[in-house]
């Protein structure tokens, strides 16, 4: 489950902090030596303890702890308490309450809870600039020279608009439409490659008692959304939007996007979807594809993972697009949903943490996480990819464009939440219980009251 998706982005387990002289075993069920020091017959060195918080998602928790012991090896003297945890951010956020802060957190925005979004709300991160200055350890790079250029240059990983960097990229997933490839073949249906020819295989689908879309969780319309507004208005209408400019969303090209997911929803979505669209249940809505009952759904290439032993059609295979263009030969785009690590205001350690984060962009670190399937923003990576990655990472390849970036950061607003407005809304939309009009209205309001706490 996305985490990506996105993103937006607390509550239970206190993250320890080392008690002298005593082991405890960690919330990742580990055993750590919390002692501060270790001691020989002629002398005593420190050792310097790394607090990890990640967010355990379908790349599992193993790869952390692989990462953390390559870091421990390469830097003596070091050693790394990990907490990884499906609900990182119910585990650390009573440990932060009392001033218990990790040293780094792998934890993107779009999260339910939000915690990413309250700490940049909040000013409570630390600049990460210099790091990508840094040569990378074991290395004759810096990480400035090793990052794909852009994701670097966002309103998420650049919150404040003062051209620092916050949140460092970490893995980054196209996202678009997945289907079953292996049916379209046995139909005989082509990929629709213009939103018209998506209707009308919605109309065919539906005579053989198939749904044209389906959707894991409402929050997973944050990529569709986000490509689709580059879609009917490009670069500058997007940046416009997702910085709430005054009557932007009564313009016409608003009105094109909202028309198209209200049609979307409302006539061609699998009605199920609703009452299993939360984290217990979101897996069944991805199974929908799987069993032949939907054609396409919006997601991430973290789903191959999560649907791994799912059982599935005969001849299923996956197939990925970019959204349908607006009209033919006009630009379709397949949002880019990338995960962040960032280390609080608060941490102890944070040259540690900045010395940690250079070496994940390490090609031996980069090689552990794509073990996985967890692809970095490295240049390069795309080409050592293979069978299922190979198709995804290609799109861009293929004449889709790549959209990123989110909706500005502001300060805090009681009772706003432009994600839950915007994105959480989805469900109402496919059962009938909020008509176009309400979801407007609630998105312009909200984008108002935001629009004066712009950061």
């Amino acid at each position: 489950m996305k985490k990506i998706l996105s993103l937006a982005i607390t509550a239970a387990l206190t993250l320890s902090l080392a008690a002298c002289g005593n082991s405890s075993e960690n919330a990742s069920g580990t055993t750590t030596d919390s002692s501060n020091t270790k001691t020989n017959s002629t002398s005593t060195t420190e050792t310097r303890t790394l607090k990890l918080a990640a967010l355990e998602t379908a790349y599992g928790a193993d790869v952390w702890k692989e990462i953390t012991a390559a870091f421990e090896k390469a830097t003596p003297g070091v050693k790394v308490e990990t907490t990884i945890d499906k609900n990182i951010e119910d585990v650390i956020g009573p440990g932060m309450k009392s001033g218990d802060f990790p040293d780094v957190i792998h934890l993107a925005v779009g999260q339910q809870k939000g915690l990413t979004e309250t700490f940049v709300k909040d000013n409570n991160l630390t600049d990460l600039t210099d790091v990508l200055s840094m040569t990378i350890p074991g290395e004759d790079v810096t990480v400035k020279d090793k990052l794909i250029p852009g994701f670097t240059d966002t309103s998420i990983t650049n919150p404040y608009n003062d051209g620092k960097t916050y949140l460092m990229p970490m893995f980054y997933s196209p996202t678009g439409l997945f289907f079953n490839e292996g049916l379209f073949e046995e139909k005989g249906w082509k990929v629709p490659e213009t939103w018209d020819e998506m209707w009308a295989l919605g109309d065919k689908a539906k005579a053989e008692g198939i749904a044209l879309f389906a959707y894991p969780m409402p929050g997973y319309f944050d990529s569709f959304f986000y490509a689709l507004l580059n879609e009917v208005g490009g670069a500058d209408f997007f940046n416009k939007a997702t910085s709430y400019t005054e009557g932007v969303w009564e313009t016409p090209e608003a009105k094109q996007a909202f028309d198209l997911i209200t049609k979307l929803t409302s006539t061609y979505t699998e009605k199920t979807v609703p009452a299993n669209a939360n984290k217990d249940n979101f897996t069944k809505n991805q199974q929908l594809i799987l069993d032949n009952k939907a054609l396409f759904m919006p997601n991430g290439t973290w789903v191959v993972g999560e649907m791994g032993k799912a059982p599935r059609a005969e001849g299923f295979k996956w197939g990925f697009t970019a959204l349908p263009a607006l009209k033919e030969g006009g630009d379709r785009y397949s949002y880019t949903f990338f995960e962040q690590i960032w280390v609080p205001a608060k941490a102890e350690n944070a040259d540690l943490a900045k010395q940690f984060i250079a070496y994940l962009y390490s090609d031996e670190a980069a090689a552990i996480f794509a073990k996985v399937g967890a692809v970095q923003p490295i240049k390069g990576m795309s080409e050592k990819l293979d069978g299922d990655n190979k198709l995804f990472y290609s799109i861009y390849d293929s004449g889709a464009k790549a959209a990123m970036g989110a909706f500005a950061t502001t300060d805090p607003v009681e009772g706003v939440n432009i994600s839950d407005t915007v994105f959480r809304s989805i469900d109402s939309l496919v059962t009938g219980a909020k008509s176009q009009e309400d979801w407007v209205n609630g998105i312009i309001k909200a984008s108002d009251a935001l629009r004066a706490a712009m950061k």
